[in-house]
């Protein structure tokens, strides 16, 4: 058997890294948190994320959050309570093909909602897509009957400026977060 060095050629493997908040782990998904990211994807707060899936369609969707990381360099981590381990979410930097411009996305599973988890996370993710992917703007895309998600883009400093229309998820809002000069000026980075 040949083994080729991962840092070498198209073989190589993808690299997730951690990035740890007070509470959370934003990690890597493990085959433990399929069951989690399933449940969520074939729920009724699915339909905010163009749902609800089958599980075998969760299936490719969780392989997609891996595979999002090996061809753009980024992704969505699961996002996980550092004492359980156990997958509360995903969030991080997101941009799939047919989206306006890469974006802060987060879903939070049922049963941990309103404990300021996709704050945490989200405000997490944005810091990590500026200080270490160089990103210079961003945007947040949520269902206009998602109220909750649209609170959490308003409380993370983001401003409306649009819509987009998505070919299967339908009209989004396009929350456009503060840069990183304007976060400095606030003191908020």
């Amino acid at each position: 058997m040949t083994v080729r060095d991962p840092q070498t050629g198209p073989e190589t493997l993808v690299r997730i890294p951690t990035v740890l908040t007070a509470r959370l782990a934003l990690r890597a998904p493990k085959p433990a948190d399929f069951d989690a990211f399933a449940d969520f994807r074939a729920g009724t707060r699915a339909y905010f994320v163009g749902g609800p899936y089958t599980r075998a369609q969760a299936f490719g969707q969780f392989c997609g959050l891996v595979g999002h990381w090996h061809l753009r360099g980024f992704g969505r981590w699961i996002i996980a309570d550092r004492q359980s381990d156990a997958a509360l979410g995903t969030v991080g930097p997101f941009f799939p093909e047919g989206w306006l411009e890469p974006e802060i996305a987060w879903t939070v599973f049922d049963g941990h909602e309103g404990k300021g988890i996709a704050f945490e996370a989200a405000e997490a993710a944005r810091v990590f897509a500026y200080d270490t992917l160089g990103w210079t703007t961003a945007v947040s895309l949520v269902a206009r009957e998602n109220t909750r998600s649209n609170a959490l883009a308003q409380r993370l400093g983001a401003t409306r400026e649009g819509v987009f229309q998505h070919a299967e998820i339908g009209t989004l809002d396009v929350w456009r977060h503060p840069s990183p000069a304007q976060l400095r000026a606030t003191g908020v980075a």
